[in-house]
């Protein structure tokens, strides 16, 4: 199997735990990866200490970049990462994909992956959806990303938060391609 070139960025949008999963799960399968790259707004720092009680986002093994930083290897398409997470996306972050406003390295790395044809996925987290949040994600759909709704599944009975939010984290890393040991229905 070909090792995976991956970008994660976290926003500041609630639900930290599902960023979390995802960097853990991202350390299980390190065996399918080839590179991580992650990025963070200031608002999601904050908002995983708020709601996690914790920092472990620093602890991970994968390079930071600051989201301003615009010669990070995944703001050009030459560097060839073929994935890219969104989690949790916020509104305005989506907006600004959808839109083309490549104001931070999130939303240009974002453009990089569409306009290369690779694979976006966004994780988001509001409700209700309003009409132009619908638009938006019709917008990045046409455009091929794919909009992941953080709407955990409960038929694995999952028993806690981590477990809830992998049910998320999961599907979200089988669309990007990863072999994962996780709960099938049906198996």
């Amino acid at each position: 199997m070909k090792k995976r070139r991956i970008v994660v960025a976290i926003t500041g949008a609630s639900g930290a735990i599902y960023a979390k999963v995802l960097l853990d799960r991202l350390t299980q399968i390190k065996d399918q990866i080839d590179q991580v790259g992650l990025v963070m707004s200031d608002n999601a720092k904050d908002v995983w200490r708020f709601e996690l009680d914790e920092t472990s986002y620093s602890d991970y093994p994968f390079p930071v970049y600051k989201k301003d930083d615009f010669m990070a290897p995944f703001a050009s398409g030459s560097a060839k990462f073929d994935t890219m997470i969104v989690v949790p996306c916020s509104m305005g972050t989506m907006a600004r994909i959808a839109q083309g406003i490549s104001s931070d390295l999130t939303t240009r790395a974002a453009d990089v992956i569409l306009k290369e044809r690779r694979r976006l996925i966004l994780i988001t987290r509001e409700t209700p959806l309003s009409h132009i949040h619908i638009q938006n994600m019709l917008s990045l759909t046409q455009a091929g990303a794919v909009i992941c709704p953080a709407s955990p599944s409960f038929y694995s009975k999952p028993q806690n938060f981590e477990q809830l939010a992998a049910t998320v984290i999961d599907r979200a890393l089988d669309i990007a391609g990863f072999d994962l040991d996780t709960y099938r229905w049906g198996q």
